[in-house]
């Protein structure tokens, strides 16, 4: 079979994608499995700075082509798999996207005992509110910076216990992982040999809040969120071994020679079809090597031995039923890096028309940069634009 160019997929999907909606479910009383999947594609536009001429970012992109089975047996297991065709067919070389990773979810969740839910396999891991909610609930065609999968990861194979109570109100999560993150899917630990601990909390107020940043059933009660978390993992190595190629994502800091603890918080809010999201992270990294380059050249009288990392945002939406839409801004900043100069701090929006509620959605993102750190990672464009539709199978 010969390779189907994405950006002619891009150009002919709103023919094609328009008359087939279809969700499948399968059943013999004690087992139930539904198939569906989706796919979203858009138009990348960025406004260069002065002398750059590269446009190879001034592209169509199939960003996904979802294949989602999700089963259950009577009320004591739940099964989930997610992969993703177009992520699967552009990752080369081991170079892993986290926001657009091939494998989704594969993993088995037994909720047998009361009160009680034991996830093993690959998935989300529940650290911070914005990654539990599906990239397709939501207007953006990109995560706020900080939360994007380059600063911590997203996913990762391990074990996870869940604990809901307070009628849904509260659920407590506890987690043990390899600490590679996606990069856990090519096969063995790095050296150390050591695993990532994961503790989050959320309460909601007056009932249970869904995993939505959008208001979309106009809530006429207001309705409020609450989340903390942490984890840590010391992946100091053994002499002369190194860590798996990629592993310290984009800006070498996701995974270190070293120990590395994160804390978060974040907050949302929701009332006749306003909604607010806010979520704010910190890090601190101790390099084993006195000498790493996390450490900017400077002495350990100025450093003491430690770096932070540390970054938010805060997003308004508003859902209005009458037109279809939805209406976002977003504010982000982030250091990746605290001994070196400057922040990145960033500014945008995005509309989304709704033809048929999330399912089949126009959407526009629009977003500029107004700061950046230059000596991390200097950017060759100053605004950029992404227009598309997202198109699910259920």
């Amino acid at each position: 079979m010969k390779h189907v160019d994405p950006r002619l997929l891009a150009l002919l999907f709103p023919l094609l994608a328009l008359p087939a909606s279809a969700q499948l479910t399968l059943g013999d009383g004690d087992h139930v499995l539904e198939i569906s999947g989706g796919i979203s594609t858009y138009y990348n536009h960025r406004f260069l700075k002065e002398g750059e001429v590269n446009r190879r970012k001034d592209r169509f992109s199939l960003r996904d082509a979802q294949f989602h089975l999700e089963g259950r047996y009577r009320n004591t297991f739940e099964y989930e798999l997610q992969f993703d065709v177009a992520d699967f067919s552009q990752s080369t070389g081991g170079v892993v996207d986290p926001e657009n990773v091939g494998l989704m979810d594969a993993y088995v969740r037994y909720k047998g005992i009361e009160h009680l839910e034991i996830t093993v396999g690959y998935t989300k891991i529940p650290y911070g509110r914005s990654s539990l909610v599906a990239f397709v609930n939501t207007p953006y065609w990109q995560r706020a910076e900080i939360v994007r999968g380059d600063v911590f990861s997203r996913r990762d194979i391990g074990l996870l216990v869940s604990s809901t109570f307070w009628q849904q109100r509260a659920t407590v999560h506890g987690g043990v992982y390899t600490g590679l993150g996606e990069l856990s899917l090519l096969g063995d630990n790095d050296p150390s040999g050591q695993p990532e601990y994961l503790g989050r909390v959320e309460l909601a107020w007056p009932s249970r809040y869904r995993k939505l940043d959008i208001d979309d059933r106009v809530s006429p009660v207001p309705m409020f969120a609450v989340g903390a978390n942490a984890r840590y993992m010391d992946k100091t190595l053994p002499t002369g071994t190194v860590l798996p190629p990629f592993a310290g994502g984009d800006f070498g800091i996701k995974v270190i020679d070293g120990s590395r603890s994160a804390m978060g918080v974040d907050a949302t809010a929701q009332y006749k079809g306003f909604s607010a999201q806010f979520e704010a992270h910190r890090m601190r990294l101790e390099p084993s090597d006195p000498n790493s380059g996390l450490f900017q050249g400077r002495p350990r009288e100025e450093h003491g031995g430690y770096v932070l990392v540390g970054g938010y945002y805060g997003q308004l939406n508003w859902f209005s039923k009458g037109l279809s839409s939805i209406f976002s801004l977003r504010y982000e900043e982030m250091d990746l890096n605290d001994l070196a100069p400057g922040l990145q701090r960033r500014v945008g929006g995005a509309y989304a028309y709704q033809l048929r509620g999330f399912d089949c959605m126009l959407k526009l993102q629009y977003w500029q940069v107004l700061e950046e750190e230059t000596t991390i990672e200097p950017l060759r464009w100053d605004e950029q634009v992404r227009i598309g539709i997202q198109y699910l199978f259920k």
